[in-house]
């Protein structure tokens, strides 16, 4: 079992679901108006159709409270659990309107949390044994960053920045337009660290091994190798040598995380993680009384 900390907070949840609900049934779930007595419940359960790692339970649950409070949620796993085909999540039990009305939005949020929790628990099980993390990117669905970055830390992987806000981060093209401006790229850096804070981490990214030591002159507390072959990320973990973390990143696949890792660098960036992540498949068996 892996507890996915620190847990998503309820308010960010229900903007999210709150959304969701409103661009699902914006005046309402015509069908089960017409055709479900409002005195009907329903009885269901979460099973999985297929093995992965559960992330996003909360999530589920917010979609059928925020349809209808009187709607219950008995869960049965945790986030950051593996589980098999076959395996019942959760029971789901309330008023049959809002089960009804509440299900696609509760299950596409959840196959789509619980895919990228499957999909990392794989890089991360390719790693095992290297000392190397493996974390997210910016490339993430708009709107479900905060959920998507959830179910990475579920799959036991860890997170990057959260957005542009959060720390500085000169990548290929910030150096093009230093580069263009004929400026010094060591002073550059230099000037950018005496503007942080002393919490603010600053990281450059690199694309070839002779740019190493003029950014590590400048000071930084991160270096990225952005799409190097595997013997120049050996070349650049031994020239760095410590003096920053080192990030391999740029076409980082399943097929290739674990000969990355054993370059010795210290983190793996993957876009694909998030973009590549697909809907894992989840069932909510149902039924209707009246």
């Amino acid at each position: 079992m892996l507890t996915c900390a620190p847990t998503l907070p309820t308010a960010r949840i229900e903007a999210v679901v709150a959304a969701a609900l409103a661009e699902d049934a914006p005046w309402g779930d015509l069908t089960a108006e017409v055709f479900l007595p409002v005195e009907a419940t329903a009885s269901a359960e979460l099973t999985a159709r297929e093995p992965g790692v559960l992330s996003g339970l909360d999530v589920f649950a917010a979609a059928f409270r925020l349809t209808d409070p009187e709607v219950r949620i008995h869960a049965l796993a945790t986030d950051g659990d593996p589980f098999a085909a076959g395996d019942v999540l959760a029971r789901v039990t309330g008023p049959a309107r809002a089960v009804v009305q509440a299900e696609r939005v509760a299950l596409n949020l959840l196959q789509r949390m619980c895919g990228i929790a499957t999909l990392t628990r794989s890089f991360v099980d390719a790693v095992e044994g290297t000392g190397a993390s493996v974390t997210d990117t910016r490339k993430t669905t708009p709107g479900l960053r905060v959920l998507e970055r959830h179910a990475v830390r579920c799959g036991g992987g860890v997170n990057h920045r959260f957005s542009l806000s959060d720390a500085v981060m000169a990548k290929d093209n910030h150096l093009a337009v230093l580069q263009q401006q004929g400026l010094d790229l060591t002073e550059a850096i230099r000037r950018a660290r005496t503007r942080l804070g002393h919490t603010t981490t600053l990281e450059v990214e690199v694309d070839r091994p002779e740019q190493i030591e003029p950014v590590l002159a400048g000071g930084v507390d991160v270096i990225m190798l952005d799409n190097f072959s595997l013997p120049d990320l050996v070349r650049g973990v031994q020239i760095i040598a410590g003096r920053a973390v080192v990030e391999a990143s740029g076409t980082v696949t399943l097929e290739t995380v674990a000969d990355i890792a054993r370059t010795g660098v210290d983190v793996i960036s993957s876009g694909a993680l998030t973009h590549s992540a697909r809907h894992l498949d989840l069932g909510l068996d149902m039924t209707v009384t009246a």
